[in-house]
């Protein structure tokens, strides 16, 4: 009797959960087909769009009777049903290589070179407590002080510091 009741009751749950993705997955759609329809009743000339096949240009005429859309594409009129218009893609912005440190985090925009009419560290670009900087192997300014040295490639000796040894 006790495994017919929880049976009884599994079926219970899974039926209720079937009925209750069936209505969510259905509301879903509706929002969907709602911005669909706004995004469609406000196309006007200007707006820019693509198409599904994938053409993107600006919209010249809306005939909302016919749901026809004439769309100017580099200088090109195309007529399109209202059905296969559809927002553009969103670009991205394209940063390169050089743009970017080995993390991918932006690197600092290099300081405009002054004409020299301006004394001092800070006018200058220098550092503002005074100590000495030299350039480094990339063209930005280094301190000396907490650089370490540089070994030349191939050579075995490493760069003094703090080692523990291993036994």
């Amino acid at each position: 009797m006790q495994s017919n009741m929880s049976s009884m009751f599994f079926l219970i749950v899974l039926i209720a959960l079937m009925f209750g993705m069936t209505w969510w997955s259905s509301r879903k759609n509706k929002q969907r087909q709602g911005q669909v329809q706004d995004f469609r009743q406000t196309l006007k000339p200007g707006v820019e769009v693509a198409t599904a096949s994938g053409l993107l240009g600006k919209v010249v005429s809306v005939d909302l009777e016919k749901e026809q859309v004439v769309v100017d594409s580099e200088g090109s009129l195309s007529r399109w049903r209202i059905q296969a218009i559809t927002k553009p893609p969103v670009v991205p912005a394209y940063v390169h290589d050089d743009e970017v440190d080995e993390e991918g985090n932006p690197l600092p925009e290099p300081e405009e070179e002054l004409d020299g009419s301006q004394e001092g560290p800070a006018q200058s670009g220098g550092d503002p407590s005074g100590e000495h900087s030299e350039p480094s192997q990339d063209g930005h300014a280094a301190d000396t002080e907490h650089q370490e040295p540089k070994v030349a490639e191939g050579s075995k000796e490493e760069p003094s510091g703090d080692r523990s040894v291993q036994d």
